[in-house]
């Protein structure tokens, strides 16, 4: 059933009539019944309205501040979604003259472009390891926002997935990812632990933390991609998930096509999601459905991982369902990975700062137990192994017992730990290597020889706990303005109220209003309302991540029967297709995400334009022309073209039909002395 607004005239300010149009498609292709009726609308103040939500919203956030849990889930989020953003940024880096050169390696795009990559690398790597956390995760949120304005990725390159990153990493700053899987825990435990006093941070969180990117994050995107799912005849036929696998320029490598040829799977599978996506939000708080929906979603973005060429919008979607699982499931995985026994007990001299630092370290990354530390002075008599060992030589090394009772000493015990640790075995069996181990042994004995020892006096007192705060970017104005738990209740209240109409804004404007068409007359003053609206939507969708998330939708895929390719010919004469689109019409690696969005959403479409498709296909000769050897002084490109199939319903067998489709010859790009220009007389390009 299609709704269309047909008229929505403002009566009062307290009171609106709306005339809708109720349209009732037959199964057949005969005419659709028609019949419409009117309903009036009460338009509370929006005031109360806002302030209504407010007071329930604090009432909420204060009950979710009250509650602590681990920090694990969002510890593997952090570095889930950081590794997510570094691969994206290393994409970045690979195809740097493609996305921001002007002309690929012709008109190149400033250098200071790859100086900010690189930075960016570093803080990305920053955030996977925890190190300096909050800052890093400042300066990430900085970049998102500067590179997806100001470069063209802000509309030649961007699919969708920018806003989700940008979203993200705005609440990344906030999030205390740090207290968990982090480096940042490793400095603080060296900075306030003293030789009879080991400082273990916090590792507990306020449950708000995994709440709300869950709500904005995952709640709020999903709910408007299901409004905007409504309006596409294909969704609503239940073929939503079949029909981009079966378009070359969307599917990936891997042929789905047992799945797709099964009409009835794709419906339940098609229905399921917008089931899902409207039922995300107003679910996942309850502990009862918070697994059906993380094995759902996971289902779910794993598909469009192993179906469709955008695998980074896929993967960070997953990544945040680590805020999703279970905390028994963390505790469960810990235990099933960690041994039983410790594999090696290793002697410690108790009163050497070093030493005492050096057992912190291996500590925290130590997370099988595989090493049991014991200090030489409390312990050693215990040990029979060690009694023929005189006490100042036992002072002197790092001991080690592994479970066969074999005595291990100096740089043989470091060796030992970094096998018995599991994960840093390559390491140290590359320190038994000769020349590697006689260089390691000199460092080892002249650091040991010279390490200063303490006899415990005011340095073994307890120091005072650091602030919560500590080493926070926005440190002065938590302390002003958060301090206390009314404040914080307040503020992040106030927050989501700011984000929920910023939505709402959103997704009424493009997912209702814009649908509706020329059938809405919203007159003079609903157009300058609209024109409001879409200015504030521009704010959101920079800053915030909160955008229209209508992706593959019917508006796009309807009257897409068509694809280019292009081809060179080599040295001995012989046509060879370009590493970019290739015989089926797929869009090879690793020309996948942004790059597949450019050519498949903005260069190739259902309506092209010739000025538009020039600008891409020089750049894309460009690039691939030149990273190929070829001489663009005198180069000639073939256009191929062909026909394929994007029904709204159900066909059997699609996908191999559309690749098997047959190319043909339709034009020509050609570079001479570095001019360019393209030659179609066999199509009309306006009319495709």
């Amino acid at each position: 059933m299609a709704l269309a607004f047909r008229a929505l005239k403002l009566r009062s300010f307290r009171q609106q009539r709306v005339t809708i149009r109720v349209i009732v498609p037959h199964a057949s292709n005969a005419t659709p019944n028609r019949f419409s009726f009117r309903i009036p609308l009460i338009a509370l103040p929006s005031r109360l309205i806002i302030q209504a939500m407010y007071r329930k919203l604090k009432s909420l956030v204060e009950q979710g501040l009250a509650k602590q849990v681990p920090a694990t889930g969002l510890g593997a989020f952090r570095i889930g979604f950081s590794l997510v953003i570094l691969q994206e940024i290393v994409f970045l880096f690979y195809f740097r003259h493609l996305i921001f050169d002007p002309v690929p390696f012709f008109d190149r795009a400033s250098p200071i472009l790859h100086f900010f990559l690189l930075a960016w690398i570093c803080v990305a790597a920053c955030l996977v390891v925890g190190y300096h956390t909050r800052r890093a995760a400042v300066a990430n949120y900085v970049f998102w926002v500067t590179f997806v304005v100001f470069t063209p990725m802000w509309q030649d390159f961007d699919g969708g997935f920018d806003q989700l990153m940008t979203g993200s990493s705005f609440l990344l700053m906030f999030l205390p990812t740090e207290r968990a899987l982090s480096l940042d825990n490793l400095r603080r435990k060296l900075r306030h632990s003293t030789l009879n006093n080991r400082y273990e941070p916090q590792d507990k969180v306020t449950v708000l933390a995994y709440y709300i990117p869950l709500a904005i994050s995952l709640g709020l995107l999903y709910l408007d991609s299901g409004i905007h799912k409504l309006s596409a005849d294909f969704w609503r036929n239940g073929m939503g998930p079949w029909l981009p696998p079966t378009m070359p320029y969307y599917m990936s490598a891997i042929d789905m096509t047992p799945l797709l040829n099964i009409k009835a799977l794709e419906m339940f599978i098609g229905y399921t999601i917008i089931v899902f996506q409207f039922a995300f939000l107003f679910l996942f708080w309850f502990r009862l459905f918070r697994v059906p929906l993380l094995l759902t979603g996971t289902l779910f973005h794993t598909g469009i991982v192993l179906s469709l060429n955008i695998y980074p919008f896929g993967f960070a979607m997953l990544v945040h369902y680590f805020l999703l699982v279970p905390f028994r499931w963390w505790r469960n995985l810990k235990k099933a990975f960690q041994f039983e026994q410790p594999g090696l007990t290793v002697f410690y001299d108790q009163q050497c700062p070093l030493c005492n630092r050096t057992v912190i370290v291996i500590q925290h990354f130590d997370i099988l137990k595989a090493v049991d530390f014991k200090g030489l002075q409390t312990n050693a008599k215990e040990y029979r192994e060690l009694d023929s060992i005189p006490e100042n030589k036992l002072l002197q090394d790092l001991y080690a017992l592994d479970g066969e009772r074999r005595l291990y000493s100096g740089l043989d015990t470091y060796i030992r730990i970094l096998v018995g640790m599991g994960y840093t075995a390559p390491v140290g069996w590359l320190m038994r290597l000769p020349g590697i181990y006689h260089l390691g042994n000199r460092c080892y004995r002249r650091i040991a020889d010279r390490r200063e020892r303490i006899v415990c006096d005011e340095a073994c007192a307890v120091q005072s706990l650091p602030p919560p705060i500590e080493e926070h970017p926005f440190a002065q104005w938590y302390q002003r303005y958060a301090a206390t738990t009314g404040q914080q209740t307040q503020r992040i209240a106030k927050f989501l109220i700011v984000v929920l109409m910023l939505q709402l804004n959103s997704t009424i404007h493009y997912g209702i209003l814009y649908r509706c068409g020329e059938a809405c007359d919203i007159g003079n003053a609903g157009r300058l309302l609209d024109h409001l609206s879409n200015s504030v939507i521009n704010f959101s969708h920079a800053f915030l991540g909160i955008t229209p998330h209508a992706l593959y939708m019917h508006d796009h895929f309807a009257g897409y029967n068509h694809i280019l390719a292009l081809t060179y010919k080599d040295q001995s004469g012989r046509e060879q297709w370009l590493p970019f689109v290739n015989e089926e019409g797929r869009l090879v690696a690793p020309n996948w995400g942004r790059v597949q969005s450019m050519w498949a959403n903005v260069a190739v479409t259902s309506h092209m334009h010739q000025e538009r498709l020039s600008k891409f296909l020089k750049k894309v000769t460009a690039f691939w022309g030149t990273e190929l050897g070829l001489d663009l002084s005198n180069a000639e490109f073939l256009v191929k073209l062909k026909e394929v199939r994007v029904p709204m319903d159900w066909e059997d067998d699609l996908r191999h039909k559309n690749i098997a489709q047959p190319w043909r010859d339709v034009g020509k790009v050609i570079w001479q002395r570095g001019n360019f220009r393209v030659e179609l007389p066999n199509i009309d390009i306006e009319t495709l």
